[in-house]
């Protein structure tokens, strides 16, 4: 196999998983709607840069850690769902706040995540949620660790092969992303507004909720793995 031949490949695996509805596309959408392009962005990267440094751990071996150790997998995949219970509430909570989307006009709803309406954090902030929601997956670094090694090819060095796998599907993931952040920014006049970030965090922060308590509850019980 060689390099093209290998990308070529794992394109053709990781492109269908992209466009599947998950987790990255809600939060994205989530942040394009109620938060702006810019912050949109900026969670979108920190996707990618979580699936990069997946991708790096993959292609050195860590992840087989994950893989390997029953204990090791259990504690990560409960951080996460500790993670995503708490941005869940974050947002439901601060829906049902008094004076949440009160305090811009209706058609200027900028609140950041997942702070105030009005309030301006740096696009790090938002930055930092898109890393930590794909850091804290472990089943991310399981589809690296189960693909990676498939298209490694015998005369590039692995830790290269890796990176450059890992930085196409942030390419195709991006591209997606992207794609999804424009089509938020041509409906926003009618996205936008103290009514449609209400709704937006409400059923974005229950979509979290659940998913938190399903693979928390499924990690406490010792199904963690077949989520």
């Amino acid at each position: 196999m060689t390099t093209a031949e290998a990308l070529l490949l794992f394109a053709l695996v990781a492109i269908p998983l992209t466009l599947m509805p998950g987790l990255d596309s809600a939060l994205v959408l989530r942040t394009a709607v109620v938060s702006g392009r810019r912050h949109a962005y900026a969670t979108a990267l920190g996707i990618n840069a979580g699936c990069l440094a997946w991708g790096v751990a993959a292609a050195v071996g860590a992840t087989a850690v994950l893989a390997a150790s029953e204990t090791a997998y259990r504690a990560l995949t409960l951080g996460g769902a500790a993670y995503l219970v708490w941005l869940g509430g974050r947002m439901l909570w601060s829906s049902f706040r008094p004076g949440r989307y009160d305090a811009l006009p209706d058609a200027a709803v900028r609140s950041p995540v997942p702070g105030r309406a009005g309030e301006e954090r740096s696009a790090w902030r938002s930055f930092a949620v898109g890393a930590t929601t794909n850091l804290l997956n472990p089943k991310v670094g399981v589809f690296y660790l189960a693909t990676i090694p498939q298209f490694l090819p015998d005369d590039v060095p692995h830790l290269l092969m890796g990176l450059l796998l890992a930085v196409e599907h942030d390419i195709i993931g991006m591209t997606w992303l992207a794609l999804l952040i424009h089509a938020a920014g041509l409906a926003r006049r009618w996205l936008s507004g103290r009514a449609i970030a209400r709704a937006t965090d409400r059923v974005t922060g229950t979509v979290l909720l659940a998913l938190g308590g399903r693979i928390g509850w499924n990690a406490l019980t010792g199904h963690a793995r077949a989520l």
